[in-house]
């Protein structure tokens, strides 16, 4: 059974205690946060310890952390305890700067200590068979891949001002979905922003609609769109278009009563937020961390494979700013020639 550390008691925290703590393969032993209300309730409710992150990290009796905390703190965490010898799991992004997130990248590189990144959307069991039948080949060969990302409501203002931007903070998820199915990175990056949900995000520097496309060397092509508002739930869909046919993922519902009457058919609305459309694939995730723990094999989703999304974040910032394709280089993801 892994011992684990969690840091942070945060919303997301929450989640993980509660996927640690009910899975047989993993046991929660100490929780840290900045605050210690949050961090002492998580604690008591699973009865773990509340200790300082330092203390967790150094800990003998703590075999991995997973990292909760705010995305300043998340690079130095994931290198502190990668040289103590943790296995870690950390949410996205690994950092919100590209060229700390290549130095914790190398940093870590020098430990062998094994990091996952939490995307957790590939663990969503409906575009987890998307992908299986893309790759067993149901449809040919991939063409044309669309990405469909909406938020129910903006956050505050006051987030917005601290998250990096929608690039790096919403729709780093979707890049990683689209390296993901199509098996690695964009050659060039397209993207186009407005603040049309609310004139105080475009104030605050960010956007908060958004459309990026994504080419491959080999002509594919991938579409992804954002928004930060959509009055009818959490619309999470992706479409592939192939050479023999085409794969859908549609919304997760509320419930799956269909209404019929002479005015129409009628459905119930998708969930209404990240944390019901994918708990299940928080499971998932967590689970199959404990498995490449245990048994030595490659994390599903690297650390490696954060930086890049994060480096599409980064292309797509640049391109809505200046209005011009960005290419993704060597030199943008820190490699050396």
């Amino acid at each position: 059974m892994l011992r684990i550390g969690l840091l942070g008691a945060g919303r997301i925290g929450q989640v993980h205690a509660a996927n640690i703590a009910s899975n047989r393969e993993s046991a929660l032993v100490a929780v840290s946060d900045v605050n210690a209300a949050p961090a002492l309730s998580l604690a008591n409710h699973y009865g773990a310890e509340v200790r300082e992150t330092d203390a967790i990290i150094a800990s003998d009796d703590i075999d991995a952390v997973l990292v909760a905390t705010s995305t300043d703190t998340h690079a130095n965490l994931i290198e502190a305890a990668a040289q103590a010898g943790k296995a870690v799991l950390c949410e996205k992004p690994v950092d919100l700067s590209l060229e700390r997130a290549i130095a914790c990248q190398a940093n870590v590189a020098k430990t062998q200590s094994p990091v996952m990144v939490g995307f957790n959307r590939r663990f969503d069991p409906n575009f987890a068979a998307l992908k299986a039948a893309f790759d067993a080949g149901d449809i040919g060969t991939g063409e044309l891949l669309s990405i469909t990302s909406f938020d129910p409501a903006p956050p505050p203002v006051s987030y917005i001002k601290v998250s990096g931007g929608l690039f790096r903070d919403m729709m780093i998820h979707d890049f990683d979905l689209a390296c993901w199915i199509f098996g690695g990175l964009p050659k060039t990056v397209s993207a186009f922003g407005s603040a049309l949900v609310d004139p105080a995000i475009g104030e605050a520097g960010d956007v908060d609609t958004a459309v990026v496309t994504l080419t491959w060397a080999d002509g594919r092509l991938a579409v992804i769109k954002n928004s930060r508002r959509a009055a009818y739930g959490y619309d999470q869909r992706i479409e592939l278009l192939g050479s023999g046919g085409l794969l859908g993922a549609k919304n997760v519902l509320e419930n799956t009563v269909e209404k019929i009457t002479a005015d129409g058919n009628k459905t119930a609305k998708p969930e209404h937020f990240f944390l019901e459309r994918y708990a299940r694939a928080y499971q998932i995730e967590w689970a199959s961390f404990l498995t490449a723990v245990a048994t030595g094999s490659k994390m599903p989703a690297t650390l490696a494979e954060g930086v890049s999304s994060l480096a599409l974040a980064e292309a797509a910032t640049r391109s809505a700013q200046s209005g011009e394709t960005v290419e993704i280089t060597s030199e943008l993801l820190g490699e050396r020639a």
